[in-house]
C-alpha cells in the first residue's frame, strides 16, 4: 500500500495518526498540494491510499477505518456513527474556524463556531462515563475526532474549561505517540500556520456548519448521505461512459457444469459453514453462511469470475444420534429427513448453490480417512489416555453435546461439553462443574478412554507462516483474525480427533477401530468430499493453491476451527491442498431482544419464515441490510416492516416504478430521446460514484454496507424526478416536452442500473425489474466490470413492458400478529394459572432430580452465596424463556420436558444459593 499526504492538510494528520495507532506498514510520500494521485480525478485529491489491487481510497475517513480494519480492529457500529458526524457535522464548523483563525486572524472567535460541537462531544462523553467515545479503548473514531480537533485545540487560546470531559478525553490522545508523531510530521511544528499555504487554496466557503447535530442513532445505512462533490471534469467524464453504451462482447453464456477452474480467470471456491443436519435452521444460521455466501457468488458472477460455491449438510456425530433418539428414528433416517428440510428452505430463499450435498457419502469416509492416514504418516498424531464422563445409567461414555454443567471459565450454568456459548471458550467435558447427562439428567463418572491426537504444536510453525500469508494478502475479517491470534497467543496444544460413538466416520486404524472421527475433524472435510461428489475432478479445485482462491464463510463461532484445526490437518497430510485465503465471519445475529438457538427452538427458523406470507427477496433484503458484518446486530419484527415500507416500498420501488410509468404514461412505451444538461451529467457522475462504492465494499465482501449505495442510487433517482417534475413538463412546449423526456430516459436507465446491482440481495425482484423494462441480458454483463460503468442501458426508442409495483406495504397489525406468533411468549389470553399449570405438567422425572453437588449445598445453607444468586436468577430468567418459547411453537415433548426438568433444577439451586429451602413451594400463578 501507498498512503499520499501533504504537509498542512489538516485530513492528512487523520490518516497518519490512524497509519501509526493502527500500526500499518505503509509507503508514506509526502507530495505537493495540488499533485493529482488518484487518476480518475480530474482535481487534487489529498490524502489518497493506493491499495494493493489499484484501487484508490481518498476519503480521509475511509482511509482511517481501512488501516484500523488491516489491523484487525473492526469499526463498530457507533464507531460508524462518530466517523459520519465528524464528517458531515464537525467538519463544517472545523473548516470555518480554521478559515478565520489561519486566514482572517479571528482566532478569538473559534470557540464560539465550535462550541456546539464541543458541547455535544462533552455530553456524550460525560453521560457515556467513558475514557473515550466508543467504550475504554482507543477506536479509530478517537483517533479521527483527535486529529481533526488537533490544530484547534492544541492552540492555547481556546480555552476547555467548560468541557472538563473533552478536555481529558483530548489530553489522553495528546501522550499516544502516533498522534503527536503525526501532528508534528503535518505541521512540522508551527502550530495552525502549518496549514495556512493549505488552508490559502481551498476554495471559499458557502453556507455556515451546522454544530449542534448529533450522530445518527440508526444503523449506518439508513442515514441519507449528502451528494458527493463532483466537478465538472468529472461530470463530462461520466457523460462519456454513458454514451459508450452497452458492450459489443458476446452474453455472458449460461453455467455449465461441471465448473472447473480456467486458465487466465479468477477462479473462486466458495463454502458455507456445514449446517447441521439435526435441526432446521433459524435466520442467524442463514445470515451466517448460505446467504451471506450467495450473495458474494452471485456478485462475482456479476464480476465475470469463474466462481463455485457448495455446501451440504453435516450429518455425523452426537447431535444427529441426540436427535434421532428425541425422534425415536435412526440417524440415517433424521439425516434423510432433514437435508430435505435443509434443502426446501434455501430453494425458498433462492440460495444458488452450484452443489448441495452431504457429509455421509463414501467419499467422504475415503477422503477423510486418506487425510488421516497422510497426517499419520508424517508424524502429526499422537496418542494418549482420555478421561471422560460416563453415564453409568445410560451405560456410555457421554459425547460432548450429551453433558452439561457450570463453565470453569465464566460459571454459565448451561456450557456443554465442548464450548461454553457465553464466554466462547473451549473446553473438556471433565472440566465442567457439576455436569449432567443430558439424556438422563444423572451425574456422570470419570473413566479413562485411549484416543488419537492432531498434534497441533508440532504443526504450529507451518501454521503461523502461512496464516501470516493468507491474512495479509486475503480478505479476513477483522474477528477471524482476533479469535485466531488469541488461540496462537494461548499456544496450541494436541487437539482429540476420535471420538466414543457409533455414528461417524470410522477410524481407520486397527488400535482404534471402535471409534469414530471427532466431527471437527470430520466436519470440515465434507468441503471436499461434496466436491467430490459433484465431479470426478475435485482435485482440480482443492489440490490447486496456486490457482484458485477459497472463501470461507461462517459466524463466528466456527473460525478456529477453520483457521486453525482444519488448516493443520490439510498441512500434516503435506498433499498441496488448496487452504483458505478469505475467511469471512460475520458476528451474531439475535432475535428481538434474546437470542436464536437451534437446540431451544427460540426465534424464527426457515420454515417458518416460509409460511408468513412475505417474499423471500424481502426476507433476503432484510436479513443483508442488518447483516452483523461488525459487531452482532438483531433481527426485529418492527425494524423489518420500517425497512421494507421506506427504503423498499417509499424509496426504491417508488422510483423504479415512476420511472417505469413516466415512459408508459407519456411515452407509449418507448424511452425517449436524451439531451443531456449539466444537471443530468452531475446525476451521472454522482450514480457513478456510488456504482464504484458498491465495487469497491462487495470485493472486500462487505455486504451490508454495500447495500446503502444501492439504497442512495434510488435517493438520488427520487430527488431528481421530484426537482424536475416530468409530469408537469409534459404538458408544456416543446422544450419543456424534451425536459420531461430527458429525466425520463435518465431515471428508467437508473432502474436498470439499480436491477443489476440488487440481482446479489434480491434475485427475483431483480429479474422482475429487469422484465418490466424489456432490459437486455447485456446490461447485466456490461456495468459491473472493471471499476463499474454507468452506461445507458435503454437507448432511444426500445420499447419496456408492462410496469407494476414491486413491493407491498407490511401493514402494523400483520406485524403484531406474525410478532405474537413468534415471539417466543405464550399466549396473550392464557390466565397465569394456566400457565404455570403448563410447567408444571412438564415436571421431570425422578432422575431429574437435583445433582448430588447441589444437594450438598442444602445441607450447607448458610447464608446463602450473593454472587451465584445472581448467576442463577439470570440464568433461571433465560431458561423460562426457553420454556415458553417451546411451547409457543409446539416443540416434542420430551424436548419441552427436558427443559422444564432443567428449569426446576436452576430454581432448586437458586433457592440454595439466596439461602432457602431447595423444596419447592406451593404453586401459585404468576402475573406476567
Amino acid at each position: 500500500m501507498k498512503l499520499f499526504v501533504s504537509e498542512g492538510n489538516p485530513h492528512c494528520l487523520k490518516v497518519l495518526a490512524a497509519l501509526e495507532v493502527a500500526g500499518v506498514h505503509c509507503d508514506v510520500h509526502h507530495v505537493p498540494h495540488e499533485e493529482r494521485v488518484v487518476p480518475f480525478l480530474s482535481r487534487p485529491a489529498l490524502p489518497a491510499l493506493l491499495l494493493t489491487s489499484g484501487l484508490h481510497l481518498f476519503s480521509p475517513n475511509a482511509i482511517c477505518r481501512y488501516l484500523f480494519e488491516v489491523s484487525g480492529q473492526d469499526c463498530s457500529e457507533l464507531s460508524n456513527r462518530w466517523l459520519e458526524w465528524e464528517a458531515t457535522d464537525l467538519q463544517p464548523a472545523l473548516q470555518q474556524s480554521l478559515h478565520m483563525a489561519v486566514l482572517q486572524g479571528k482566532g478569538s472567535e473559534v470557540s464560539k463556531v465550535l462550541q456546539g460541537s464541543l458541547n455535544y462531544m462533552e455530553q456524550s462523553l460525560s453521560k457515556g462515563n467513558t475514557p473515550y467515545l466508543t467504550g475504554d479503548a482507543v477506536s479509530v473514531a478517537d483517533v479521527v475526532l483527535w486529529a481533526a480537533l488537533y490544530p484547534v485545540l492544541s492552540d492555547s487560546s481556546l480555552a476547555l474549561g467548560e468541557h472538563a470531559s473533552v478536555k481529558a478525553w483530548f489530553d489522553r490522545g495528546a501522550v499516544m505517540h502516533g498522534c503527536q508523531s503525526a501532528a508534528q510530521k503535518v505541521l512540522q511544528g508551527k502550530g495552525l500556520q502549518g496549514m495556512k499555504s493549505f488552508m490559502q487554496r481551498q476554495p471559499a466557503l458557502q453556507s455556515s456548519p451546522r454544530g449542534d447535530v448529533q450522530p445518527c442513532n440508526g444503523n449506518p445505512a439508513e442515514a441519507e448521505e449528502s451528494e458527493p462533490a463532483v466537478s465538472v471534469e468529472e461530470m463530462e467524464a461520466a457523460a462519456l461512459t454513458w454514451s459508450e453504451g452497452l458492450s459489443s462482447s458476446p452474453v455472458a453464456a449460461d453455467r455449465a457444469h461441471p465448473i472447473l477452474p480456467q486458465d487466465g480467470k479468477r477462479n473462486l471456491l466458495v463454502t458455507s459453514a456445514l449446517p447441521y443436519v439435526n435441526n432446521v435452521p433459524h435466520l442467524g444460521n442463514i445470515i451466517g453462511c448460505v446467504l451471506s455466501a450467495d450473495a458474494f457468488s452471485r456478485y462475482g458472477r456479476l464480476r465475470g469470475w469463474n466462481m463455485l460455491y457448495i455446501c451440504g449438510t453435516d450429518e455425523y456425530g452426537t447431535a444427529t444420534e441426540n436427535k434421532a433418539r428425541e425422534e425415536g428414528l435412526t440417524p440415517q433416517q433424521i439425516c434423510d429427513k432433514y437435508h430435505a428440510i435443509h434443502s426446501s428452505i434455501y430453494k425458498w430463499f433462492q440460495i444458488d448453490f452450484d452443489f448441495f450435498g452431504r457429509t455421509t457419502t463414501e467419499k467422504q469416509t475415503a477422503i477423510a480417512q486418506n487425510i488421516f492416514w497422510k497426517v499419520h504418516k508424517h508424524g502429526f498424531l499422537v496418542e494418549d489416555t482420555v478421561e471422560q464422563l460416563r453415564c453409568e445409567n445410560c451405560k456410555r461414555f457421554l459425547a460432548d453435546r450429551f453433558v452439561e454443567g457450570i463453565c470453569p471459565h465464566c460459571s454459565y450454568p448451561e456450557a456443554r461439553g465442548d464450548q461454553c456459548d457465553k464466554c466462547g471458550r473451549l473446553i473438556n467435558a471433565v472440566e465442567l462443574r457439576e455436569p449432567q447427562c443430558k439424556v438422563c439428567r444423572q451425574t456422570p463418572v470419570v473413566r479413562s478412554s485411549k484416543h488419537l491426537f492432531l498434534d497441533l504444536p508440532k504443526l504450529e510453525a507451518q501454521l503461523e507462516q502461512w496464516l501470516d500469508k493468507s491474512t495479509s494478502t486475503g480478505d479476513w475479517t477483522a474477528n477471524a483474525k482476533q479469535i485466531t491470534r488469541s488461540w496462537l497467543r494461548d499456544g496450541l496444544k494436541p487437539r482429540c480427533i476420535t471420538r466414543d460413538l457409533r455414528w461417524g466416520t470410522p477410524v481407520p486404524h486397527p488400535d482404534f477401530k471402535e471409534k469414530v472421527f471427532y466431527v471437527w475433524f470430520d466436519a470440515p472435510i465434507g468441503y471436499l468430499s461434496i466436491t467430490a461428489n459433484y465431479t470426478d475432478q475435485w482435485e482440480k479445485w482443492w489440490k490447486n493453491p496456486s490457482q484458485v482462491e477459497l472463501y470461507n464463510f461462517m459466524a463466528k463461532d466456527n473460525v478456529p476451527f477453520h483457521s486453525v484445526v482444519f488448516p493443520c490437518s490439510l498441512l500434516g497430510a503435506q498433499d498441496n491442498y488448496t487452504l483458505v485465503n478469505h475467511l469471512i465471519a460475520t458476528e451474531y445475529l439475535n432475535y428481538e431482544d434474546t437470542k436464536f438457538s437451534k437446540s431451544r427452538g427460540v426465534g424464527v427458523f426457515g420454515d417458518m419464515a416460509m409460511d408468513t406470507g412475505i417474499p423471500s427477496d424481502v426476507w433476503r433484503f432484510y436479513l443483508l441490510y442488518v447483516r452483523p458484518e461488525g459487531q452482532d446486530s438483531a433481527f426485529s419484527w418492527a425494524d423489518m416492516a420500517l425497512k421494507n415500507n421506506s427504503e423498499l416500498l417509499n424509496n426504491l420501488g417508488n422510483f423504479i416504478n415512476r420511472a417505469g410509468m413516466f415512459v408508459t404514461k407519456f411515452f407509449e412505451g418507448s424511452v425517449p430521446v436524451m439531451e443531456l444538461q449539466q444537471e443530468d451529467k452531475k446525476l451521472l457522475a454522482v450514480v457513478g460514484w456510488e456504482l464504484q462504492q458498491y465495487i469497491q465494499l462487495m470485493d472486500k465482501v462487505k455486504i451490508r454496507d454495500a447495500l446503502r449505495h444501492i439504497l442512495n442510487i434510488s435517493r438520488h433517482g427520487n430527488q431528481y424526478i421530484q426537482v424536475n417534475e416530468p409530469w408537469k413538463k409534459i404538458k408544456g412546449g416543446d422544450t419543456e416536452r424534451q425536459r420531461a423526456g430527458t429525466v425520463t430516459g435518465v431515471s428508467v436507465n437508473i432502474a436498470c442500473l439499480l436491477s443489476v446491482m440488487l440481482l446479489p440481495y434480491m434475485p427475483t425482484v431483480s429479474q422482475t425489474i429487469r422484465d418490466q423494462l424489456n432490459a437486455p441480458q447485456s446490461c447485466v454483463d456490461t456495468v459491473l466490470q472493471g471499476t463499474g460503468a454507468f452506461v445507458c442501458c435503454l437507448s432511444a426508442g426500445h420499447r419496456i413492458g408492462t410496469v407494476s409495483p414491486l413491493f407491498q406495504k407490511l401493514e402494523a397489525d400483520q406485524i403484531e400478529d406474525l410478532k405474537k406468533r413468534f415471539g417466543g411468549q405464550q399466549p396473550e389470553d392464557e390466565p397465569p394459572k394456566k400457565k404455570m399449570t403448563a410447567q408444571s405438567a412438564g415436571s421431570a422425572p425422578p432422575a431429574a432430580s437435583a445433582p448430588p453437588a447441589a444437594a450438598a449445598e442444602v445441607a450447607s445453607v448458610n447464608g446463602g452465596d450473593p454472587e451465584k444468586a445472581k448467576q442463577l436468577t439470570q440464568a433461571v430468567t433465560e431458561q423460562g424463556e426457553k420454556v415458553r418459547a417451546l411451547k409457543a411453537q409446539k416443540a416434542e415433548k420430551a424436548v419441552i420436558t427436558a427443559e422444564v426438568s432443567k428449569l426446576l433444577d436452576l430454581k432448586k439451586q437458586l433457592a440454595v444459593a439466596e439461602g432457602k429451602s431447595a423444596e419447592p413451594a406451593p404453586q401459585k400463578g404468576k402475573k406476567k
